[in-house]
């Protein structure tokens, strides 16, 4: 496993390994990723490639690839009046750069690979069980899990601070366009597999929660 520097990367690498599902981790070393002769291609007007943003995983699977770029949040305890947890909001701003880079990365890997945000919530409660569709638990911790492409993302993303050249979702948006990571078998096979077992995730599409998604990976 490559050395990650945040919790919220290495709670993800550590599910991907235990569900099996193929990655590669990008590091330093990202141009032995670049596919045969993407060198070709990666120069425009006024442009330095190398100084690309990098991401953090190319998965591997059914058409077309992702390459992924890991956003970390950390969801505050939320109680409702009556003393129940309840769901905060899942924050989902980027940077500009994150974006341009992303589109860049796609545009350099070409045919076959799609870029998707994976944002990771770091509950600070427990959550009770139905409250996330996706959970995980990494080292005591647990993480929920929403993705959506890069296309789906700059469909509906809005300036949230031109100072700090960030974009964002709304609530609704979000709602409507991210999905879960991976379908249920893939997280099936994850919840049997380590000491501390994970709630079942689910796909949204077969809830009748915005029947319209389908989970991002699968």
């Amino acid at each position: 496993m490559a050395q990650r520097r945040h919790h919220y990367e290495r709670a993800f690498e550590e599910y991907l390994r235990t569900t099996r599902i193929p990655y590669v981790a990008v590091n330093e070393a990202r141009k032995a990723l670049l596919p045969e002769r993407a060198a070709l291609r990666t120069t425009r007007a006024g442009e330095d490639p190398e100084s690309l943003k990098n991401f953090d995983f190319v998965i591997y699977g059914d058409t077309p690839n992702l390459l992924v770029e890991i956003k970390g949040r950390k969801l505050p305890p939320l109680r409702l009046k009556d003393g129940t947890p309840g769901k905060a909001r899942l924050e989902s701003w980027v940077t500009m750069d994150d974006i341009e880079s992303l589109m860049r990365w796609q545009e350099l890997f070409g045919s076959g690979y799609e870029a998707a945000f994976v944002f990771i919530y770091w509950c600070a409660d427990t959550p009770p069980d139905g409250l996330f569709g996706e959970l995980i638990e990494h080292q005591g911790r647990w993480y929920t899990l929403r993705a959506i492409t890069l296309g789906d993302y700059i469909s509906a993303m809005k300036v949230r601070s031109p100072r700090w050249r960030t974009l964002h979702l709304s609530t609704a948006d979000f709602d409507r366009l991210a999905a879960p990571f991976a379908p249920p078998s893939a997280a099936s096979a994850h919840a049997g597999a380590g000491e501390s077992p994970v709630f079942d995730p689910f796909a949204r599409n077969t809830l009748g929660d915005n029947p319209a998604r389908n989970p991002v990976f699968a």
